[in-house]
């Protein structure tokens, strides 16, 4: 259970009492992402989200930031997605004062010092360029394209090497500026502590924290096709890196737990239909999976996998047949078991102070209220036979498919052929 203080400049604290741990998390979120970012900012979401680690008015060092956590034995990261920002820091219990005091400090008091932000920028753009090295990434990427054209959702999170060499200091702090206000931030803390407790050391540091106002999400809109579209890279790999995603719904849309039981049936763990069947029988691939994407106001269902070139066809084929089966319906005892894996995952997931710090946070941030872990349970509990065949029928359509493929190909004919039937 979560309780929840709101402070007069609009700032959210959320707290989870755990009083059998030993480590409290606070993790803080941000109303910043690459959504909020317009033509010619793509990749400052990120770029901020590193200069905040590289020192603040009270330790102007990164090197102080780092070892006033690490050598009490805490951790310590940040990352940057679509719709938020995130910092957080996973310490034992008696040094928690000590390290949210550095966790406030760093997102209320970057300095952003000229020579830094030109450091980090050749930091940063070594990040993309190893994420570009990575095939499974740059399919990714493609289906993303392919799913939002020309627009926040379908970008690079990080931006191009183009765009951040683009961002300026200036441009860093009046993002800094607008996004990073009391009234756009959640700090949300799980542990051995009480609600009162926590109000007790956060309060005074926030205090004279400004309110403001964050800018608005770039609305997502889908591409239209009117059939199965394919996009191809060409890269010298052992394997062939494949997506086959099709749009999907928000995290807001009453059948989002019915198309999350669908994949799992599909495509999550090692019982799923994708992997007994490509894999278990076929001997296709090593690693196949699905995965359900929600976002406020958009989603995506996805397969990925990566296998040998000459059995790409064969496989995307593969799982188009799957998808022809499960529009046909599971029996109740296949779904029962895809139940349980999902409340199990869960549940176990929920025994991390950061994962329960982080559950809270997020949604608060992004919806103003908080589902407990039972509230997701009897909404998995709920999802019915009907409602798979339902989701299959809607979503499992060849002619919406994207087809993203990475390998040694010079061609992508087969694939269309693949998804043409």
């Amino acid at each position: 259970m979560y309780q929840k203080t709101t402070l007069p400049n609009g700032l959210r604290i959320l707290t989870s009492h755990m009083p059998h741990t030993r480590s409290v998390a606070a993790c803080v979120f941000v109303a910043s992402g690459s959504r909020y970012e317009n033509d010619g900012e793509e990749g400052i979401s990120h770029f901020l989200e590193h200069m905040l680690f590289k020192g603040t008015t009270k330790r102007p060092g990164s090197s102080d930031i780092s070892t006033a956590v690490e050598q009490v034995g805490g951790q310590m990261n940040g990352s940057t997605d679509r719709e938020l920002c995130s910092y957080w820091v996973r310490v034992a219990k008696p040094h928690f004062q000590q390290t949210l005091d550095v966790l406030v400090d760093m997102v209320r008091n970057p300095l952003i010092v000229p020579d830094e932000v030109d450091k980090e920028r050749r930091v940063v753009q070594e990040e993309l360029s190893m994420s570009n090295d990575y095939p499974d990434f740059r399919v990714e990427r493609l289906i993303d394209e392919m799913l939002w054209p020309d627009q926040p959702m379908g970008r690079d999170i990080g931006g191009t090497r183009e765009s951040v060499d683009g961002i300026s200091r200036q441009m860093i702090v009046d993002w800094f500026q607008k996004q990073y206000g009391a009234a756009n931030t959640v700090i949300s803390i799980a542990g051995n502590l009480t609600h009162d407790e926590v109000l007790e050391e956060v309060v005074p540091l926030v205090k004279g924290w400004e309110g403001g106002e964050a800018g608005h999400l770039r609305p997502a809109t889908h591409g239209v096709y009117e059939a199965a579209q394919v996009s191809m890279e060409h890269l010298r790999t052992e394997q062939a890196h494949v997506a086959m995603a099709v749009p999907g719904m928000s995290s807001l849309h009453q059948d989002r737990y019915a198309l999350d039981m669908m994949s799992t049936v599909l495509g999550e763990g090692m019982s799923s239909r994708l992997f007994l069947e490509v894999r278990e029988k076929r001997g296709l691939v090593y690693d196949i999976h699905s995965m359900v994407s929600h976002f406020r106001d958009t989603g995506s269902f996805a397969v990925y996998f990566g296998v040998d070139p000459k059995k790409a066809k064969h496989t995307v084929e593969t799982v188009l047949s799957e998808f022809a089966r499960t529009k046909e319906g599971v029996p109740e005892v296949e779904l029962s078991r895809a139940r349980e894996l999902a409340k199990g995952r869960l549940l176990l997931r929920m025994e991390d102070t950061r994962a329960v710090a982080s559950w809270g946070g997020a949604q608060e941030m992004l919806y103003d209220r908080v589902l407990t872990v039972d509230d997701v349970v009897e909404r998995v509990d709920a999802v019915t036979t009907d409602d798979i065949k339902r989701m299959a029928n809607q979503f499992l359509l060849t002619e919406k498919v994207n087809l993203a493929v990475v390998g040694p190909f010079r061609s992508d004919r087969q694939f269309h052929v693949a998804v043409k039937g």
